[in-house]
Protein backbone atom coordinates (compact mmCIF):
# COMPACT_ATOMS: atom_id res chain seq x y z
CA UNK A 1 0.00 0.00 0.00
CA UNK A 2 1.07 3.60 -0.70
CA UNK A 3 0.08 6.24 1.84
CA UNK A 4 0.99 9.92 1.66
CA UNK A 5 0.45 11.52 5.03
CA UNK A 6 0.20 15.35 5.12
CA UNK A 7 2.86 15.97 2.47
CA UNK A 8 3.90 19.61 2.10
CA UNK A 9 6.41 20.99 -0.39
CA UNK A 10 7.36 24.57 -1.20
CA UNK A 11 9.76 26.05 -3.73
CA UNK A 12 10.85 29.70 -3.97
CA UNK A 13 8.09 30.71 -1.60
CA UNK A 14 5.43 28.99 -3.73
CA UNK A 15 3.26 26.27 -2.22
CA UNK A 16 3.20 23.17 -4.43
CA UNK A 17 1.76 20.69 -1.91
CA UNK A 18 0.07 21.56 1.38
CA UNK A 19 -0.75 18.67 3.72
CA UNK A 20 -1.63 16.50 0.75
CA UNK A 21 -2.97 13.04 1.53
CA UNK A 22 -3.36 9.99 -0.70
CA UNK A 23 -4.02 6.32 -0.04
CA UNK A 24 -3.54 3.67 -2.74
CA UNK A 25 -4.29 0.06 -1.68
CA UNK A 26 -2.34 -2.90 -3.05
CA UNK A 27 -3.50 -3.88 -6.54
CA UNK A 28 -5.50 -0.67 -6.98
CA UNK A 29 -5.34 1.55 -10.07
CA UNK A 30 -5.74 5.31 -9.80
CA UNK A 31 -5.36 8.39 -11.97
CA UNK A 32 -3.64 11.55 -10.75
CA UNK A 33 -5.05 14.61 -12.51
CA UNK A 34 -4.64 18.35 -12.21
CA UNK A 35 -3.76 21.41 -14.22
CA UNK A 36 -0.27 21.69 -15.70
CA UNK A 37 1.94 23.07 -12.95
CA UNK A 38 -0.30 21.78 -10.15
CA UNK A 39 2.50 19.58 -8.77
CA UNK A 40 1.90 16.11 -10.21
CA UNK A 41 5.53 15.58 -11.22
CA UNK A 42 6.67 16.90 -7.83
CA UNK A 43 4.43 14.36 -6.13
CA UNK A 44 5.89 11.54 -8.24
CA UNK A 45 9.43 12.62 -7.35
CA UNK A 46 8.59 12.64 -3.64
CA UNK A 47 7.15 9.11 -3.89
CA UNK A 48 10.31 8.01 -5.74
CA UNK A 49 12.47 9.67 -3.08
CA UNK A 50 14.02 11.98 -5.69
CA UNK A 51 12.72 14.95 -3.69
CA UNK A 52 12.36 15.35 0.05
CA UNK A 53 9.08 16.80 1.30
CA UNK A 54 9.23 19.77 3.70
CA UNK A 55 6.94 17.85 6.01
CA UNK A 56 4.79 14.74 6.04
CA UNK A 57 5.59 11.12 5.38
CA UNK A 58 5.51 8.63 2.50
CA UNK A 59 4.59 5.15 3.72
CA UNK A 60 4.78 1.99 1.58
CA UNK A 61 4.34 -1.72 2.16
CA UNK A 62 7.52 -3.48 3.27
CA UNK A 63 9.72 -4.40 0.32
CA UNK A 64 7.48 -2.64 -2.22
CA UNK A 65 9.22 -2.30 -5.60
CA UNK A 66 8.34 1.04 -7.19
CA UNK A 67 9.12 1.59 -10.88
CA UNK A 68 8.58 4.49 -13.25
CA UNK A 69 9.61 5.19 -16.85
CA UNK A 70 13.24 6.25 -17.13
CA UNK A 71 13.77 9.86 -18.18
CA UNK A 72 16.88 8.80 -20.10
CA UNK A 73 15.97 7.79 -23.64
CA UNK A 74 17.64 4.41 -24.35
CA UNK A 75 20.13 4.12 -27.23
CA UNK A 76 23.06 1.99 -28.34
CA UNK A 77 23.46 -1.28 -30.20
CA UNK A 78 21.05 -3.38 -28.13
CA UNK A 79 17.75 -4.50 -29.63
CA UNK A 80 14.57 -3.53 -27.74
CA UNK A 81 14.25 -7.02 -26.20
CA UNK A 82 17.92 -7.07 -25.20
CA UNK A 83 17.48 -3.67 -23.55
CA UNK A 84 14.46 -4.91 -21.58
CA UNK A 85 16.33 -7.98 -20.38
CA UNK A 86 19.23 -5.82 -19.19
CA UNK A 87 16.97 -3.21 -17.56
CA UNK A 88 15.82 -5.35 -14.62
CA UNK A 89 18.64 -5.10 -12.03
CA UNK A 90 17.15 -7.66 -9.61
CA UNK A 91 16.85 -10.35 -12.28
CA UNK A 92 20.40 -9.74 -13.50
CA UNK A 93 21.84 -9.75 -9.96
CA UNK A 94 20.04 -12.98 -9.10
CA UNK A 95 21.40 -14.79 -12.16
CA UNK A 96 24.89 -13.47 -11.39
CA UNK A 97 24.55 -14.69 -7.79
CA UNK A 98 23.38 -18.08 -9.05
CA UNK A 99 26.55 -18.50 -11.12
CA UNK A 100 28.76 -18.05 -8.06
CA UNK A 101 26.56 -19.81 -5.51
CA UNK A 102 27.95 -22.92 -3.76
CA UNK A 103 25.40 -23.25 -0.95
CA UNK A 104 22.35 -25.40 -1.72
CA UNK A 105 20.04 -23.53 0.65
CA UNK A 106 21.09 -20.18 -0.74
CA UNK A 107 20.69 -21.52 -4.26
CA UNK A 108 17.13 -22.65 -3.43
CA UNK A 109 16.32 -19.16 -2.14
CA UNK A 110 17.62 -17.61 -5.37
CA UNK A 111 15.52 -19.98 -7.48
CA UNK A 112 12.45 -19.17 -5.37
CA UNK A 113 12.98 -15.45 -5.96
CA UNK A 114 13.61 -15.98 -9.68
CA UNK A 115 10.30 -17.83 -9.87
CA UNK A 116 8.57 -15.07 -7.88
CA UNK A 117 9.62 -12.43 -10.42
CA UNK A 118 8.88 -14.71 -13.39
CA UNK A 119 12.53 -14.48 -14.49
CA UNK A 120 12.63 -17.64 -16.63
CA UNK A 121 9.91 -16.39 -19.01
CA UNK A 122 11.55 -12.98 -19.25
CA UNK A 123 12.49 -13.12 -22.94
CA UNK A 124 8.98 -14.19 -23.93
CA UNK A 125 7.41 -11.44 -21.78
CA UNK A 126 9.78 -8.85 -23.22
CA UNK A 127 8.85 -9.84 -26.78
CA UNK A 128 5.12 -9.65 -26.00
CA UNK A 129 5.46 -6.16 -24.49
CA UNK A 130 7.62 -4.84 -27.34
CA UNK A 131 5.23 -6.23 -29.95
CA UNK A 132 2.22 -4.86 -28.06
CA UNK A 133 3.73 -1.36 -28.09
CA UNK A 134 3.87 -1.41 -31.87
CA UNK A 135 7.28 -2.76 -32.88
CA UNK A 136 7.33 -4.84 -36.06
CA UNK A 137 9.47 -7.98 -36.34
CA UNK A 138 12.05 -5.98 -38.29
CA UNK A 139 12.13 -3.27 -35.61
CA UNK A 140 12.44 -5.85 -32.84
CA UNK A 141 15.70 -6.98 -34.44
CA UNK A 142 17.02 -3.42 -34.95
CA UNK A 143 19.37 -1.51 -32.65
CA UNK A 144 17.96 1.20 -30.39
CA UNK A 145 20.15 3.81 -32.09
CA UNK A 146 18.14 3.36 -35.30
CA UNK A 147 14.86 4.48 -33.72
CA UNK A 148 13.28 7.92 -33.48
CA UNK A 149 12.90 9.61 -30.10
CA UNK A 150 9.23 8.59 -29.95
CA UNK A 151 10.01 4.90 -30.44
CA UNK A 152 12.83 5.04 -27.90
CA UNK A 153 10.34 6.42 -25.39
CA UNK A 154 8.17 3.38 -26.15
CA UNK A 155 11.16 1.19 -25.25
CA UNK A 156 11.55 3.09 -21.97
CA UNK A 157 7.85 2.48 -21.23
CA UNK A 158 8.24 -1.19 -22.17
CA UNK A 159 11.16 -1.52 -19.73
CA UNK A 160 9.02 -0.19 -16.86
CA UNK A 161 6.22 -2.65 -17.70
CA UNK A 162 8.70 -5.50 -18.06
CA UNK A 163 10.03 -5.07 -14.53
CA UNK A 164 6.54 -5.96 -13.24
CA UNK A 165 6.76 -3.85 -10.06
CA UNK A 166 4.49 -3.74 -7.02
CA UNK A 167 3.75 -0.07 -7.76
CA UNK A 168 3.95 1.36 -11.27
CA UNK A 169 4.11 5.16 -11.71
CA UNK A 170 3.31 6.34 -15.25
CA UNK A 171 3.38 9.94 -16.48
CA UNK A 172 1.46 10.47 -19.74
CA UNK A 173 2.14 6.94 -21.05
CA UNK A 174 0.03 7.39 -24.20
CA UNK A 175 1.85 10.45 -25.55
CA UNK A 176 4.03 8.57 -28.05
CA UNK A 177 1.57 5.81 -28.88
CA UNK A 178 -0.91 5.26 -31.70
CA UNK A 179 -4.44 3.91 -31.22
CA UNK A 180 -3.38 0.29 -31.69
CA UNK A 181 -0.67 0.53 -29.02
CA UNK A 182 -2.94 2.45 -26.65
CA UNK A 183 -5.56 -0.32 -26.89
CA UNK A 184 -2.88 -2.90 -26.05
CA UNK A 185 -1.58 -0.79 -23.13
CA UNK A 186 -5.09 -0.35 -21.72
CA UNK A 187 -5.62 -4.11 -21.70
CA UNK A 188 -2.18 -4.73 -20.20
CA UNK A 189 -2.75 -2.28 -17.36
CA UNK A 190 -6.25 -3.57 -16.64
CA UNK A 191 -4.72 -7.01 -16.10
CA UNK A 192 -1.66 -5.71 -14.24
CA UNK A 193 -1.56 -7.29 -10.79
CA UNK A 194 0.31 -4.48 -9.04
CA UNK A 195 -0.77 -1.00 -8.01
CA UNK A 196 -0.88 1.75 -10.63
CA UNK A 197 -0.73 5.53 -10.24
CA UNK A 198 -0.93 7.23 -13.62
CA UNK A 199 -0.80 10.88 -14.63
CA UNK A 200 -2.82 11.26 -17.81
CA UNK A 201 -4.78 13.93 -19.65
CA UNK A 202 -6.45 11.29 -21.83
CA UNK A 203 -9.91 10.99 -20.34
CA UNK A 204 -10.86 7.89 -22.35
CA UNK A 205 -7.71 6.14 -21.11
CA UNK A 206 -8.58 7.04 -17.51
CA UNK A 207 -12.17 5.90 -17.99
CA UNK A 208 -11.08 2.41 -18.98
CA UNK A 209 -8.09 1.83 -16.71
CA UNK A 210 -8.53 3.43 -13.28
CA UNK A 211 -10.89 2.89 -10.35
CA UNK A 212 -10.11 6.11 -8.48
CA UNK A 213 -9.23 9.69 -9.40
CA UNK A 214 -6.92 11.81 -7.24
CA UNK A 215 -7.47 15.47 -8.14
CA UNK A 216 -4.51 17.69 -7.24
CA UNK A 217 -5.60 21.32 -6.95
CA UNK A 218 -4.22 24.22 -4.90
CA UNK A 219 -1.77 21.87 -3.18
CA UNK A 220 -4.49 19.51 -1.91
CA UNK A 221 -5.54 16.07 -3.13
CA UNK A 222 -9.23 15.21 -3.30
CA UNK A 223 -10.19 11.55 -3.81
CA UNK A 224 -13.06 10.55 -6.11
CA UNK A 225 -14.18 6.93 -6.42
CA UNK A 226 -14.70 5.75 -9.98
CA UNK A 227 -13.22 6.64 -13.36
CA UNK A 228 -12.78 10.07 -14.95
CA UNK A 229 -16.41 10.47 -15.98
CA UNK A 230 -17.53 9.70 -12.43
CA UNK A 231 -15.07 12.29 -11.11
CA UNK A 232 -16.20 14.92 -13.60
CA UNK A 233 -19.88 14.39 -12.78
CA UNK A 234 -19.21 14.85 -9.06
CA UNK A 235 -16.95 17.83 -9.65
CA UNK A 236 -19.47 19.37 -12.03
CA UNK A 237 -22.20 19.06 -9.42
CA UNK A 238 -20.05 21.13 -7.10
CA UNK A 239 -19.59 23.78 -9.76
CA UNK A 240 -23.28 23.81 -10.61
CA UNK A 241 -24.02 25.34 -7.23
CA UNK A 242 -22.32 28.49 -8.46
CA UNK A 243 -24.85 30.74 -10.18
CA UNK A 244 -22.12 32.50 -12.11
CA UNK A 245 -21.10 29.16 -13.61
CA UNK A 246 -24.62 28.53 -14.88
CA UNK A 247 -24.71 31.98 -16.46
CA UNK A 248 -21.41 31.29 -18.17
CA UNK A 249 -22.73 28.07 -19.71
CA UNK A 250 -25.91 29.79 -20.90
CA UNK A 251 -23.90 32.62 -22.44
CA UNK A 252 -21.76 30.16 -24.40
CA UNK A 253 -24.82 28.29 -25.62
CA UNK A 254 -26.45 31.51 -26.81
CA UNK A 255 -23.30 32.60 -28.60
CA UNK A 256 -23.00 29.32 -30.48
CA UNK A 257 -26.75 29.14 -31.15
CA UNK A 258 -26.57 32.48 -32.97
CA UNK A 259 -24.18 30.93 -35.46
CA UNK A 260 -26.47 27.92 -35.92
CA UNK A 261 -29.53 30.13 -36.45
CA UNK A 262 -27.64 32.25 -38.95
CA UNK A 263 -26.02 29.56 -41.06
CA UNK A 264 -27.97 26.31 -40.60
CA UNK A 265 -29.78 26.79 -43.91
CA UNK A 266 -26.66 27.84 -45.83
CA UNK A 267 -25.15 24.87 -47.66
CA UNK A 268 -21.55 26.07 -47.41
CA UNK A 269 -21.86 26.46 -43.62
CA UNK A 270 -24.06 23.44 -42.88
CA UNK A 271 -21.27 21.27 -41.50
CA UNK A 272 -19.99 24.04 -39.26
CA UNK A 273 -23.51 24.69 -38.01
CA UNK A 274 -23.85 20.98 -37.23
CA UNK A 275 -20.54 21.11 -35.34
CA UNK A 276 -21.85 24.02 -33.24
CA UNK A 277 -25.08 22.11 -32.53
CA UNK A 278 -23.04 19.12 -31.41
CA UNK A 279 -20.89 21.33 -29.20
CA UNK A 280 -23.99 22.94 -27.68
CA UNK A 281 -25.38 19.53 -26.77
CA UNK A 282 -22.07 18.61 -25.15
CA UNK A 283 -21.60 21.81 -23.19
CA UNK A 284 -22.76 20.29 -19.94
CA UNK A 285 -20.29 17.43 -20.40
CA UNK A 286 -17.26 19.71 -20.70
CA UNK A 287 -18.39 22.24 -18.15
CA UNK A 288 -15.20 22.34 -16.06
CA UNK A 289 -13.42 24.45 -18.62
CA UNK A 290 -16.26 26.96 -18.87
CA UNK A 291 -15.82 28.15 -15.30
CA UNK A 292 -12.12 28.98 -15.65
CA UNK A 293 -11.30 32.09 -17.71
CA UNK A 294 -7.57 31.39 -17.52
CA UNK A 295 -7.72 28.45 -19.92
CA UNK A 296 -9.65 29.86 -22.86
CA UNK A 297 -8.26 29.26 -26.35
CA UNK A 298 -9.60 31.07 -29.40
CA UNK A 299 -8.82 31.04 -33.10
CA UNK A 300 -9.37 34.13 -35.29
CA UNK A 301 -12.13 34.72 -37.79
CA UNK A 302 -10.95 34.00 -41.34
CA UNK A 303 -11.40 35.75 -44.65
CA UNK A 304 -13.69 34.07 -47.16
CA UNK A 305 -11.82 31.87 -49.63
CA UNK A 306 -12.73 29.64 -52.56
CA UNK A 307 -12.96 25.88 -52.32
CA UNK A 308 -11.23 23.45 -52.62
CA UNK A 309 -8.27 25.07 -50.92
CA UNK A 310 -5.92 22.18 -51.77
CA UNK A 311 -6.16 19.62 -54.57
CA UNK A 312 -3.71 16.91 -55.60
CA UNK A 313 -3.54 14.13 -58.20
CA UNK A 314 -1.28 11.05 -58.33
CA UNK A 315 1.03 12.58 -55.73
CA UNK A 316 3.85 10.50 -54.21
CA UNK A 317 5.52 11.55 -50.97
CA UNK A 318 8.73 10.53 -49.27
CA UNK A 319 12.29 11.49 -48.45
CA UNK A 320 15.22 11.33 -50.87
CA UNK A 321 14.50 8.22 -52.94
CA UNK A 322 12.30 6.48 -50.38
CA UNK A 323 8.58 6.71 -51.17
CA UNK A 324 6.27 6.59 -48.14
CA UNK A 325 2.91 7.35 -49.82
CA UNK A 326 2.14 7.01 -53.54
CA UNK A 327 -0.58 7.90 -56.06
CA UNK A 328 -2.56 10.13 -53.70
CA UNK A 329 -5.50 11.98 -55.24
CA UNK A 330 -8.03 14.17 -53.46
CA UNK A 331 -8.83 17.62 -52.16
CA UNK A 332 -9.39 19.68 -49.02
CA UNK A 333 -12.43 21.95 -48.94
CA UNK A 334 -12.72 24.97 -46.69
CA UNK A 335 -15.01 23.44 -44.07
CA UNK A 336 -13.41 19.98 -43.83
CA UNK A 337 -12.90 18.43 -40.38
CA UNK A 338 -10.59 15.46 -40.98
CA UNK A 339 -8.78 13.03 -38.69
CA UNK A 340 -5.69 11.27 -40.06
CA UNK A 341 -5.58 7.80 -38.50
CA UNK A 342 -3.20 4.87 -38.72
CA UNK A 343 -0.28 3.29 -36.91
CA UNK A 344 2.78 5.40 -36.18
CA UNK A 345 5.28 5.19 -39.02
CA UNK A 346 2.63 4.76 -41.72
CA UNK A 347 3.03 8.32 -43.01
CA UNK A 348 0.45 10.51 -41.23
CA UNK A 349 2.97 13.25 -40.47
CA UNK A 350 4.45 12.93 -43.97
CA UNK A 351 1.02 13.61 -45.48
CA UNK A 352 0.47 16.50 -43.05
CA UNK A 353 3.80 18.05 -44.08
CA UNK A 354 2.69 17.95 -47.72
CA UNK A 355 -0.62 19.64 -46.88
CA UNK A 356 1.31 22.23 -44.86
CA UNK A 357 3.59 22.93 -47.87
CA UNK A 358 6.71 21.91 -45.94
CA UNK A 359 7.35 18.75 -47.99
CA UNK A 360 7.70 18.83 -51.77
CA UNK A 361 6.10 15.82 -53.53
CA UNK A 362 8.35 13.37 -55.37
CA UNK A 363 5.76 13.06 -58.15
CA UNK A 364 2.25 14.14 -59.17
CA UNK A 365 0.24 17.33 -59.65
CA UNK A 366 -1.04 19.58 -56.88
CA UNK A 367 -2.55 23.02 -56.37
CA UNK A 368 -2.76 25.30 -53.34
CA UNK A 369 -4.92 28.42 -53.58
CA UNK A 370 -2.71 31.45 -54.01
CA UNK A 371 -4.20 33.27 -51.00
CA UNK A 372 -4.26 30.19 -48.77
CA UNK A 373 -2.78 30.70 -45.28
CA UNK A 374 -1.89 27.52 -43.41
CA UNK A 375 -1.52 27.17 -39.65
CA UNK A 376 0.65 24.12 -38.94
CA UNK A 377 1.17 22.82 -35.38
CA UNK A 378 3.92 20.29 -34.68
CA UNK A 379 5.87 19.31 -31.60
CA UNK A 380 9.23 20.18 -33.21
CA UNK A 381 8.20 23.87 -33.25
CA UNK A 382 8.99 23.92 -29.51
CA UNK A 383 12.66 23.57 -30.43
CA UNK A 384 12.48 26.77 -32.50
CA UNK A 385 11.33 28.91 -29.56
CA UNK A 386 14.06 31.22 -28.23
CA UNK A 387 14.16 30.48 -24.47
CA UNK A 388 15.49 33.97 -23.72
CA UNK A 389 12.60 35.78 -25.41
CA UNK A 390 9.26 36.54 -23.79
CA UNK A 391 6.04 35.53 -25.52
CA UNK A 392 5.46 39.18 -26.44
CA UNK A 393 8.90 39.40 -28.04
CA UNK A 394 8.30 36.12 -29.86
CA UNK A 395 5.05 37.30 -31.47
CA UNK A 396 6.56 40.72 -32.32
CA UNK A 397 9.50 38.99 -34.00
CA UNK A 398 7.18 37.00 -36.25
CA UNK A 399 4.63 39.77 -36.80
CA UNK A 400 6.49 43.10 -36.65
CA UNK A 401 3.50 45.10 -37.93
CA UNK A 402 1.54 44.37 -34.72
CA UNK A 403 1.81 46.91 -31.91
CA UNK A 404 2.21 45.83 -28.29
CA UNK A 405 -1.48 46.21 -27.45
CA UNK A 406 -2.43 44.01 -30.40
CA UNK A 407 0.17 41.43 -29.36
CA UNK A 408 -1.06 41.39 -25.76
CA UNK A 409 -4.67 41.08 -26.90
CA UNK A 410 -3.79 38.16 -29.17
CA UNK A 411 -1.80 36.39 -26.46
CA UNK A 412 -4.66 36.96 -24.02
CA UNK A 413 -6.83 34.81 -26.29
CA UNK A 414 -4.44 31.96 -25.51
CA UNK A 415 -4.46 32.45 -21.74
CA UNK A 416 -1.27 34.53 -21.54
CA UNK A 417 -1.94 37.16 -18.92
CA UNK A 418 0.45 39.91 -17.82
CA UNK A 419 3.03 37.80 -15.96
CA UNK A 420 3.05 34.91 -18.43
CA UNK A 421 3.28 37.21 -21.47
CA UNK A 422 6.48 38.81 -20.16
CA UNK A 423 8.08 35.66 -18.70
CA UNK A 424 11.04 34.09 -20.54
CA UNK A 425 9.89 31.26 -22.81
CA UNK A 426 12.47 28.96 -21.24
CA UNK A 427 10.56 29.16 -17.95
CA UNK A 428 7.20 28.21 -19.48
CA UNK A 429 5.68 24.75 -19.06
CA UNK A 430 5.15 22.40 -21.98
CA UNK A 431 1.46 23.32 -22.06
CA UNK A 432 2.26 27.04 -22.10
CA UNK A 433 4.74 26.56 -24.94
CA UNK A 434 2.05 24.65 -26.86
CA UNK A 435 -0.33 27.59 -26.40
CA UNK A 436 2.38 29.98 -27.62
CA UNK A 437 2.80 27.89 -30.77
CA UNK A 438 -0.98 28.05 -31.27
CA UNK A 439 -0.86 31.81 -30.77
CA UNK A 440 1.92 32.13 -33.34
CA UNK A 441 0.35 30.07 -36.12
CA UNK A 442 -3.07 31.69 -35.70
CA UNK A 443 -1.74 35.26 -35.68
CA UNK A 444 -1.52 34.94 -39.48
CA UNK A 445 -5.30 34.27 -39.52
CA UNK A 446 -4.99 30.93 -41.35
CA UNK A 447 -7.70 29.43 -43.53
CA UNK A 448 -6.70 25.89 -42.53
CA UNK A 449 -5.32 24.35 -39.33
CA UNK A 450 -3.12 21.26 -39.55
CA UNK A 451 -2.60 19.92 -36.02
CA UNK A 452 -0.07 17.11 -35.51
CA UNK A 453 -0.46 15.76 -31.94
CA UNK A 454 -1.63 19.10 -30.50
CA UNK A 455 -2.64 17.73 -27.09
CA UNK A 456 0.58 16.09 -25.85
CA UNK A 457 1.39 18.98 -23.51
CA UNK A 458 -2.17 20.09 -22.75
CA UNK A 459 -4.04 19.19 -19.57
CA UNK A 460 -7.63 17.99 -19.70
CA UNK A 461 -9.11 21.44 -19.16
CA UNK A 462 -7.03 22.95 -21.96
CA UNK A 463 -7.97 20.07 -24.25
CA UNK A 464 -11.61 20.90 -23.63
CA UNK A 465 -10.87 24.52 -24.50
CA UNK A 466 -9.20 23.35 -27.71
CA UNK A 467 -12.40 21.51 -28.62
CA UNK A 468 -14.41 24.72 -28.27
CA UNK A 469 -11.82 26.69 -30.26
CA UNK A 470 -11.80 24.17 -33.13
CA UNK A 471 -15.59 24.12 -33.29
CA UNK A 472 -15.65 27.93 -33.38
CA UNK A 473 -13.02 28.07 -36.14
CA UNK A 474 -14.56 28.58 -39.58
CA UNK A 475 -11.77 27.10 -41.70
CA UNK A 476 -10.68 23.55 -42.47
CA UNK A 477 -9.08 21.44 -39.72
CA UNK A 478 -6.89 18.36 -40.16
CA UNK A 479 -5.88 16.54 -36.96
CA UNK A 480 -3.42 13.82 -36.06
CA UNK A 481 -4.03 12.76 -32.47
CA UNK A 482 -4.48 9.75 -30.22
CA UNK A 483 -6.99 11.72 -28.11
CA UNK A 484 -10.26 9.91 -28.82
CA UNK A 485 -12.34 12.49 -26.95
CA UNK A 486 -10.97 15.33 -29.10
CA UNK A 487 -11.76 13.47 -32.31
CA UNK A 488 -15.28 12.55 -31.21
CA UNK A 489 -16.12 16.21 -30.68
CA UNK A 490 -14.41 17.86 -33.67
CA UNK A 491 -14.14 15.76 -36.84
CA UNK A 492 -16.61 14.30 -39.31
CA UNK A 493 -14.23 12.61 -41.75
CA UNK A 494 -11.78 9.78 -41.02
CA UNK A 495 -8.87 9.22 -43.40
CA UNK A 496 -6.73 6.10 -42.86
CA UNK A 497 -3.04 6.29 -43.68
CA UNK A 498 -1.69 2.79 -44.24
CA UNK A 499 0.01 0.58 -46.84
CA UNK A 500 1.34 3.61 -48.68
CA UNK A 501 -2.08 5.16 -49.28
CA UNK A 502 -4.67 7.52 -47.77
CA UNK A 503 -8.24 6.25 -47.90
CA UNK A 504 -11.59 7.25 -46.46
CA UNK A 505 -12.90 5.20 -43.52
CA UNK A 506 -16.69 4.90 -43.87
CA UNK A 507 -17.55 4.28 -40.20
CA UNK A 508 -17.33 6.22 -36.95
CA UNK A 509 -14.30 6.66 -34.72
CA UNK A 510 -15.77 3.95 -32.47
CA UNK A 511 -15.90 1.60 -35.49
CA UNK A 512 -12.25 2.36 -36.22
CA UNK A 513 -11.20 1.65 -32.63
CA UNK A 514 -13.05 -1.68 -32.76
CA UNK A 515 -11.22 -2.54 -35.99
CA UNK A 516 -7.91 -2.01 -34.17
CA UNK A 517 -8.78 -4.34 -31.29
Amino acid sequence: MLFLDNISYHVSGRTILEKAQLQLPDGHKAGLIGRNGAGKSTLFNIILNNLEADSGEVQTSKGMRIVTVSQEVPGGDETPVEYLLSSDPERNELFKALENCQDNNEMADIYDRLNDIDAFSAESRASIIIKGLGFTEEQQASSLSSFSGGFRMRVALAAALFRNPDLLLLDEPTNHLDFESIIWLKNYLKNFAGSLLVVSHDREFLNEVVQTIFHLQHGKITTYKGNYDAYENKYKQQLMTDLAFNKKIESQKQHMQKFVDRFAAKASKAKQAQSRMKAISKLSEVSIVANDPTIKLSFPMIESIASPVISYDKVSLGYDDKIILRNLSGSIVNDDRIALLGANGNGKSTFAKFLAKTLEPLAGQYNFLEKLKIGYFTQHQFECLNPENSSIEHIKEHFPTLNENQVRTHLGGFAFKQDKATMKIGLLSGGEKARLVFATITAMKPHILILDEPTNHLDIEMRESLIFAINEFEGAVIIITHDLHLLEHTVDKLWIVEKGNVTNFPGTIEDYIKSCS
